[in-house]
C-alpha cells in the first residue's frame, strides 16, 4: 500500500509540475515606463494622491461633485456592471467545486404480449438519488478561468472608477466654463454700457460739430455689435447648465455657482514617478487587468489539449415497490473515475488557442497604447499650465495699456486730438483683451483639472 501510495503522489507531482510548466503568467516588469513623461521631470509628490475635496477652493463646486457621485447615472450603471462581473467571478470559483444534485423517479413498465414470451408482465421501479460529479483540475484549466474572471471582475472595478475620475473632471470643466460664460456675459454687458455713453458723447459732439454724423452711426453699431453677442452668451450659459444638470442626474434647471474671479489653480502640481500611472490612473488598471486576463485565458485554451479527469459518484435507494424504497437492503452507490483525451473534436481546441493567443496580443497593444496616451495627457496638462501662467502675467499688462488707451482716446476726442474711430479701436481691443483674459483664467483651471485626471486623481 506504501508504494502505492508514493506511486500516486509522485505523478501527483509530476502533473502538478507540468502543468506549471504549461502557464504563461504575466510579468509586470515587461512594461517600461522609465521615457512615458518623455522630458517631464518626475516629482516626489503626485497630485493624484490628493482628495477631491481638497483640490478645489469652491465650496459649491464640491457640493456638486459630491452630488454627482450620488447620483450619475452613468456611475451607477458602472457599479451594476461592477457587481455582475463579480457574480461571474464568484461562478469561477465554484467551478472548481463538485458538482451535487438530487434525482427521485417512478418509473411504471408494462411489457407486450407479443415481446414476452411468458406473456404481458408489469414492474414499478422507484428511485432516490444524490448525484454528484468533480473535475480534477490537474492541468489549472478551471484555476486559469477563476483568474481571469477574477481579473475581469478588477478591470469592470478600475473602469468604475475610471468613469469616477471623468466624471469628477467633466463637473469641474463644465463648473468653470460656466463661470467664464457668466464673466464673459458681465463683460460684455459692462461693454454695452460704455459704448451707450460713447454714443450719447458723440451725439453732444456732433452737436457742437467736432464730429459728423458718421461718427454718431458708427458708434451706434459697435454698440449693437456688442449687445447682439448678449443672446448667445446666455443661450451657451443654459446649454452648459443643463450639461451639468444632466451630470448630476437633475432635470434642467440653473445651477447655483460662485465667481470667477474667486477661483485659484491650484499650484500643487507634482507628477510623481512615470510608474505610478500603473497603479494611479484607473483607465490604465484596466487596460493592465484585461491583458492579465487575455495571459489566464491563454493558459486555459493550453490546458484543452490535456486529458481531463473526472470523478463520478452516485448513491441513494432503489426498490421495485415503494413502501421497500428506504430501506437498509435498497441503498445502493457507485463511484467512477473517468479520462478523457482529446484526439479530434473538428479543431475546436486548436481555434480556442488561436484566439485567445491572438486576444492576448490585442491586450498588450491596447496596454501599451493606453500607457502612451496617459503620459500624452500629462504632458498637455503641463504644457497647458505652463503657457496658462505665462500668458496670465502678459495679459495683465496688456489690460492696464488697453485700459489707459481707452482713458486717454477719450480725453482725446472731447479736444479734438483723436478721432472717434481710435476711440472704438481702443474699446474692441479692450473688450477682446477681457475676454481672452477670461480664457486664461479658464485654461488655467482647466489645466490642473486636465492634469489631476491624467494622474488619475479622484477615484481613491
Amino acid at each position: 500500500m506504501n508504494s502505492y501510495k508514493n506511486i500516486i503522489l509522485t505523478i501527483a507531482a509530476t502533473l502538478v509540475l507540468f502543468s506549471c510548466s504549461t502557464s504563461n503568467h504575466y510579468q509586470r516588469s515587461q512594461t517600461n515606463t522609465d521615457e512615458l513623461l518623455g522630458e517631464v521631470a518626475p516629482d516626489s509628490l503626485n497630485l493624484a494622491n490628493e482628495n477631491w475635496q481638497d483640490l478645489f477652493n469652491d465650496p459649491l463646486l464640491d457640493s456638486l461633485v459630491a452630488e454627482g457621485l450620488r447620483s450619475n447615472f452613468d456611475l451607477q450603471a458602472a457599479i451594476q456592471r461592477v457587481n455582475a462581473s463579480e457574480a461571474y467571478f464568484n461562478q469561477s470559483r465554484a467551478a472548481l467545486l463538485p458538482s451535487l444534485s438530487a434525482q427521485a423517479g417512478h418509473t411504471y413498465v408494462n411489457t407486450s404480449k407479443s415481446t414476452s414470451p411468458n406473456g404481458p408482465a408489469s414492474y414499478n421501479a422507484s428511485q432516490v438519488i444524490v448525484q454528484s460529479s468533480w473535475e480534477v483540475d490537474i492541468w489549472g484549466k478551471l484555476n486559469s478561468a477563476k483568474k481571469a474572471a477574477y481579473f475581469d471582475y478588477l478591470a469592470t472595478d478600475a473602469a468604475k472608477n475610471a468613469v469616477k475620475t471623468r466624471l469628477i473632471s467633466n463637473i469641474a470643466l463644465a463648473y468653470y466654463n460656466l463661470l467664464a460664460l457668466d464673466s464673459k456675459l458681465a463683460i460684455t454687458h459692462e461693454t454695452v454700457k460704455t459704448s451707450a455713453n460713447l454714443v450719447e458723447t458723440m451725439k453732444s459732439l456732433k452737436e457742437t460739430g467736432r464730429v459728423t454724423g458718421a461718427a454718431v452711426v458708427q458708434s451706434e453699431a459697435a454698440r449693437y455689435a456688442a449687445e447682439v453677442t448678449i443672446p448667445d452668451i446666455e443661450q451657451q450659459i443654459r446649454e452648459t447648465e443643463n450639461t451639468l444638470c444632466l451630470l448630476l442626474g437633475r432635470t434642467p434647471g440653473p445651477i447655483a455657482r460662485g465667481k470667477l474671479e474667486d477661483q485659484k489653480a491650484n499650484e500643487l502640481l507634482s507628477t510623481g514617478v512615470p510608474a505610478e500611472l500603473l497603479d494611479n490612473r484607473p483607465d490604465v488598471m484596466q487596460a493592465e487587468f484585461g491583458l492579465i486576463s487575455a495571459y489566464e485565458m491563454t493558459n486555459n485554451a493550453r490546458a484543452y489539449f490535456y486529458p481531463s479527469v473526472t470523478l463520478t459518484a452516485n448513491a441513494g435507494f432503489e426498490a421495485l415497490e415503494f413502501k421497500d424504497l428506504f430501506d437498509p437492503a435498497s441503498f445502493a452507490a457507485n463511484i467512477v473515475g473517468g479520462l478523457t483525451q482529446p484526439i479530434f473534436n473538428k479543431r475546436q481546441n486548436k481555434t480556442r488557442l488561436e484566439v485567445a493567443k491572438a486576444q492576448q496580443a490585442a491586450a498588450l497593444a491596447n496596454f501599451s497604447s493606453t500607457l502612451l496616451n496617459a503620459g500624452k495627457e500629462v504632458n498637455n496638462a503641463l504644457s497647458l499650465y505652463e503657457a496658462s501662467v505665462q500668458k496670465s502675467e502678459l495679459r495683465q499688462k496688456q489690460l492696464e495699456a488697453l485700459e489707459k488707451s481707452v482713458d486717454y482716446t477719450k480725453e482725446l476726442l472731447n479736444y479734438g486730438s483723436a478721432t472717434y474711430t481710435e476711440v472704438l479701436n481702443a474699446q474692441q481691443s479692450l473688450l477682446n483683451a477681457q475676454l481672452s483674459n477670461v480664457n486664461d483664467h479658464i485654461q488655467q483651471l482647466t489645466a490642473v483639472v486636465n492634469l489631476y485626471h491624467a494622474l488619475g486623481g479622484g477615484w481613491k
